[in-house]
């Protein structure tokens, strides 16, 4: 079972995004369509955070994605197919110590304007995002060794959060 650790927010989470960035790029160049930083150490106001990089990729062809398992082996991600949700490709570096996640999506997938509206709602919405940090805290302070635990304390407030930026995100990008 995989720890909590929650630190405070920090610029170098950006910095480790670019360098992952400039790799991933050359990886799927001729899938890339576009590469995002997404996730909790994207937003500074957050203040807290798992300091695992998340990072969305927008492709031309998720069938085609499978076809670059090798390559993310030999740097060290775990390719996870769909792992739960329909229409990804997933991976994971660092096993019990990650430091990174990717996400794939192909272009028009609505998971992937999901991440960017989510990200964007948290900076124009710096209370909400500080009330997250906070409760991941909290959360990483109660379950330390139970990482299961951790994610279903996030839950109900994520589901809400989701439903708000659904919402935003509609009436915002007309």
């Amino acid at each position: 079972m995989r720890n909590t650790i929650i630190s405070p927010w920090t610029s170098e989470w950006a910095k480790q995004y670019q360098k992952e960035e400039c790799i991933l790029k050359e990886i799927f160049q001729n899938e890339l369509i576009e590469i995002h930083h997404i996730g909790s150490t994207s937003i500074p106001t957050i203040g807290y955070a798992k300091p695992i990089i998340d990072i969305m990729i927008v492709v031309k062809d998720i069938e085609l994605i499978d076809g670059y398992n090798d390559e993310m082996k030999n740097l060290d991600y775990v390719p996870r197919g769909e792992n739960r949700i329909k229409g990804r490709r997933y991976f994971t570096k660092g096993n019990k110590q990650r430091t990174h996640h990717v996400h794939i999506y192909q272009v028009g997938n609505v998971n992937s304007k999901i991440h960017l509206d989510f990200k964007e709602y948290l900076m124009h919405h710096t209370e909400e995002a500080e009330q997250y940090g906070e409760l991941k805290r909290k959360l990483a302070n109660q379950f330390p060794n139970d990482h299961y635990k951790y994610q279903s304390g996030k839950e109900s407030f994520v589901n809400v959060l989701v439903e708000k930026v659904m919402i935003w995100g509609s009436s915002t990008k007309k």
